[in-house]
């Protein structure tokens, strides 16, 4: 068996764990929101047309912020139109996704959903067929406490209390050709820079993510950023990055190999976004927002221009299976490992759309395989993110040239002492020996080890098997003499938690 060597010191840190990185995405796209968040006349709606049945999967999951309401929805989106009585709602056409939009789930009823959920909004502001002028009053109706027009009608509708939303985009893609009102990056970062400084005045407090380039594959990659921060990047806080991983047309090797791609992405945009603030003689850091990122099938989508005018149809309801979950596991790790510039991100989407949750309208909602290194992740992950070095042998890749075997990361919570590794073994036919040197963590001992694992890397879940693949324990891992080991099986999603004896503080 392949040996991976690596070790675990809490001297060793990358940095801390932004709660925010365990961001995911509601977008008014395809049964995201309607019959997927929200669906009145479910056996499980409250009074507002929230399925409880997601709320608790959503619970379970454990997002800690959630982007709304999109996506290419929103550059052709008037907020207003989801705000006051349902029954005097506008319906629209949305041109993004040529359907049709009822409003019946707008601002409010998000916000409202958010504190059900346990989760923060992150708002999205429409910067490709509207401007400042509607991004402020936006701001104005969210976060004024009241006695202007705007805050005062929000209290009117029935939220006494500023909805107090902190995160807030400046657009969607805008240099992406599908995108209505697609910019150039000069055209972008001037109004990127006038609706922030405007935003600014209105709220201080409120932080600014600022559009990068649509994907790496883009011709304008990381030239796009340099230009739109060139104008920005005094006014805003954080920079965007959205990749997407298809595993069509390529080996599953290749696939699994996906979180190299994103680590180079994110370099790509730290460099440029710190070469923008040396130009600019700036003490100023910028956060990368990687506020869209999964596996999407995306070559079986063919496009919005395929589609015809219908609301909320099933639309890139992608089934995963166990390779996918590795791959999500890994990326979660790469997300990890760059903890001192990734400052928030946000799986794409939250339900029914290329989503860890699923729905039938009128009938369940069940885990998908992608549920589960989030859910784990999201829930252990804390504290501070550890230096790990692992030593391992590598594999060839069409995409990526060699790439490890091992992917991992770990993190120490200085709070209780809780460590925890994450891994996966990119092996597709070998199970892999990880031997950790834990010795700095002297007078822990092994919690919890589980793997997400088949025979099959194309099984997948259903809402009648939730049971055909799940976490499971670990038998094989062991803390002895300050070694940490662990036999990992291929194509596997890994996670093992130690935990002080005594605790920390005692």
């Amino acid at each position: 068996m392949t040996t991976a060597t690596l070790t675990l010191d809490p001297s060793f840190t990358v940095g801390a764990v932004d709660r925010r990185l365990f961001g995911s995405f509601v977008e008014h796209m395809g049964r995201c929101v309607y019959t997927g968040i929200h669906e009145p006349g479910h056996p499980t709606a409250d009074e507002r047309g929230f399925r409880g049945d997601v709320l608790d999967l959503v619970r379970e999951l454990g997002p800690t912020i959630v982007r709304y309401p999109g996506g290419n929805f929103v550059s052709g989106y008037r907020w207003e139109d989801g705000i006051g009585p349902l029954e005097d709602r506008p319906r629209r056409l949305d041109l993004a996704w040529r359907s049709w939009e009822s409003n019946q789930v707008g601002v409010d009823e998000f916000v409202a959903w958010c504190r059900a959920a346990g989760t923060e909004p992150m708002m999205a502001v429409n910067l490709g067929t509207r401007g400042v002028r509607e991004a402020v009053d936006l701001l104005e109706y969210c976060n004024h406490p009241g006695g202007t027009a705007w805050s005062d009608l929000r209290r009117a509708h029935g939220a006494e209390q500023p909805h107090d939303v902190r995160v807030w985009c400046l657009g969607n893609e805008l240099d992406g050709p599908w995108q209505i009102g697609q910019k150039t990056a000069w055209e972008y970062g001037r109004l990127a820079a006038e609706t922030a400084h405007a935003m600014r005045r209105v709220d201080p407090r409120v932080e600014l993510v600022a559009c990068g380039s649509s994907n790496s594959t883009m011709p304008t990659f990381a030239s796009w950023e340099a230009t739109v921060l060139a104008e920005c990047y005094e006014v805003v806080d954080h920079v965007s990055l959205h990749n997407y991983y298809d595993p069509l047309g390529r080996t599953l090797g290749d696939h699994l190999a996906s979180g190299v791609d994103l680590d180079r992405a994110i370099d790509a945009i730290v460099a440029t976004a710190d070469h923008v603030g040396a130009r600019l003689k700036s003490r100023r850091r910028l956060g990368v927002s990687v506020d869209e990122w999964n596996v999407w099938y995306q070559s079986r989508f063919d496009g919005e221009a395929s589609l015809e005018w219908a609301e909320a149809r099933p639309l890139i309801e992608d089934t995963y299976d166990v390779a996918d979950a590795a791959v999500v596991g890994s990326l979660l790790i790469t997300l990890l490992r760059h903890a001192d510039r990734v400052s928030i991100a946000c799986q794409a989407q939250l339900v029914n759309v290329i989503a860890p949750i699923r729905t039938e309208a009128g009938g369940p909602a069940w885990r998908q395989t992608i549920f589960h290194p989030f859910a784990q992740a999201a829930a252990h992950a804390r504290g501070e993110v550890l230096r790990v070095e692992p030593r391992v042998a590598c594999y060839d890749t069409a995409d990526h040239g060699e790439v490890p075997l091992l992917d991992a990361t770990a993190t120490h919570d200085p709070d209780t002492g809780a460590l925890t590794v994450l891994a996966v073994n990119r092996s597709t036919d070998a199970p892999l020996e990880l031997d950790a040197d834990a010795r700095a963590f002297a007078g822990h001992r092994l919690v919890a080890a589980t793997t997400l694992a088949a025979p099959d890397v194309r099984t997948t879940l259903t809402a009648a098997d939730q049971q055909a693949v799940a976490p499971s324990p670990n038998p094989t891992a062991r803390l002895e003499d300050g070694r940490l080991t662990a036999a990992l099986p291929p194509v596997s999603w890994n996670v093992l938690r130690l935990e002080p004896v005594a605790s920390p503080r005692s």
